[in-house]
């Protein structure tokens, strides 16, 4: 075998071998590109608290009402549903939130995705405490 057919069969193993690279390269690509599972965010409908300075929770749907917690800004929070009540910066929204213990923000300071019903449209059991319940029914 001459030295210019050593190479010829060289050159086709050589490009045998990138052509099987390149399909495993492309192949792994193709894998690690699939999208991965989307991690769950919260449930809708949930709120994005706006104000700089933070949040606070209320007991009820109004200033004059003691603060229960505080939310901190981009803080994501599950809403239940909606009253209109007292006016923060001409807002007149406040929002019930999902969480352990039920508590109000108003809606001035969240940005909420998904919609929001109005508490009169929600069962009453799916209002938490139950002095915000009958808060609500008035």
């Amino acid at each position: 075998m001459s030295t210019t057919d050593i190479l010829v069969a060289r050159g086709r193993q050589l490009a045998a071998g990138t052509g099987a690279l390149a399909t495993a390269v492309a192949l792994g690509a193709t894998l690690f590109a699939a999208p991965a599972q989307a991690t769950p965010g919260p449930p809708k409908p949930f709120g994005v608290v706006t104000a700089k300075a933070g949040l606070s929770e209320r007991q009820y749907p109004s200033t004059d009402s003691s603060v229960r917690g505080y939310l901190r800004h981009r803080a994501h929070v599950g809403l239940v549903c909606k009253v209109r009540t007292q006016s923060v910066g001409g807002n007149s929204v406040w929002y019930l939130t999902r969480e352990e213990r039920a508590t109000w923000v108003s809606a001035k300071y969240v940005t909420n995705s998904g919609r929001v019903k109005y508490c009169k449209d929600v069962h009453r059991t799916r209002v938490q405490p139950k002095h915000t319940a009958k808060h609500l029914v008035g």
